[in-house]
């Protein structure tokens, strides 16, 4: 017993060491999200591609440092995806899926005030709305299904990971940052088996503005 309260206070006051010399910023991310699609209509039948979306994208970021180069990032992401379909007549299907989506990344940098990032992690989402902008024929087995009319009844958590990089740079307290990001979905909106399997994959490319709300004890 005696073994475990001292394993424990050293643990606690480990951690409080740590918060101490870490290092805190907050901000807003902003910028434009690409969605791409590919799925399969059924078992054993060939990969079929369908035009994604473009969008904006927000989020709200909490960057932390434990140590001088390597920390994590959390984000409170709002994003679109979706799909653009067309057949053979040039009449459009399009489906637009609103997500809160939870990035939590392992962030390394290298540099000082002007500085190369990376980032990498799994993220989880939910589905806030989904709606047809466009439907403008009906379904062929062979085409995607609906996700924002009745019954359609669309899964509403995601999955996945992204892998970013970028670059940033140091204005006293604040942080100014460009950022690529690629994400892929393990979990997919259907529910019904009306399609066999369906991938969706999204770039990012955002502009990132921080400020250090707490110093770190190494600079």
């Amino acid at each position: 017993m005696l073994i475990k309260k001292l394993s424990l206070t050293l643990f606690v006051l480990l951690s409080l060491t740590h918060l101490a010399t870490a290092q805190t910023s907050v901000g807003f991310r902003g910028g434009v999200s690409i969605s791409s699609l590919s799925y399969r209509y059924q078992l054993g039948r060939p990969v079929q591609f369908a035009d994604g979306i473009t969008a904006q994208t927000y989020a709200l970021v909490l960057e932390h440092f434990g140590q001088k180069n390597a920390g994590f990032q959390f984000e409170l992401q709002y994003i679109t995806l979706g799909y653009n379909q067309e057949n053979d007549a040039m009449m459009v299907n399009r489906t637009e899926m609103d997500y809160l989506k939870m990035p939590l990344l392992s962030n390394f940098y290298f540099g000082r005030s002007g500085r190369f990032h990376i980032k990498v992690g799994p993220h989880l989402g939910y589905l806030l709305n989904a709606r047809d902008v466009s439907r403008e024929f009906e379904r062929d087995v062979i085409e995607l299904p609906t996700y924002g009319q009745s019954g359609d009844d669309p899964k509403r958590v995601m999955y996945g990971l992204s892998l970013g990089a970028g670059i940033s740079k140091l204005f006293g307290m604040s942080t100014l940052a460009a950022d690529g990001r690629f994400s892929y979905e393990f979990g997919d909106p259907e529910s019904q088996g009306r399609i066999f399997d369906l991938n969706t994959t999204t770039l990012e490319i955002t502009l990132t503005y921080l400020i250090r709300i707490k110093k770190a004890k190494w600079q």
